[in-house]
């Protein structure tokens, strides 16, 4: 299972380091209101999938908190099926599809974890609640 921050599950982007703080700039900014996992990775860890109304502990390289999102939808659709509207949510600046599925594609691999077509991917839509220095559970 993953660590709790308090009461709430983590929500760790990216990988640490410079894609980690990117990412988390992007949600603090408003910019960035979604993000994907695979399902594999919730069975690995005996983790359940998220759900809407769910918060999250936003947190850095050290496990520190740094905002409050709340999930507003979750959805698990093949790779080849991930939606334009949620991969342009995901605010990292890809100007398409395309563009998202070759970068994703990319990251996965680098991480360790191929994806193919039919890889079940965990897509989940939120709202920043709070930032680090007025964090409301």
């Amino acid at each position: 299972m993953w660590p709790r921050i308090g009461e709430l599950r983590p929500l760790a982007l990216g990988t640490p380091g410079e894609l980690r703080a990117r990412l988390n700039a992007l949600v603090l900014a408003g910019v960035k209101t979604a993000t994907a996992g695979l399902i594999d990775e919730y069975a690995e860890e005996g983790e359940e999938l998220e759900r809407a109304g769910e918060r999250l502990a936003l947190v850095d390289d050290h496990d520190a908190l740094v905002g409050v999102v709340e999930v507003t939808g979750v959805e698990v659709v093949r790779f080849a099926d991930v939606p334009w509207d949620f991969a342009h949510s995901e605010g990292e600046g890809d100007r398409s599809i395309e563009e998202w599925r070759a970068g994703h594609a990319a990251y996965w691999a680098r991480v360790g974890t191929p994806v193919t077509d039919d890889t079940q991917v965990v897509c989940i839509r939120f709202r920043l609640v709070s930032t680090e220095g007025s964090v409301a559970t």
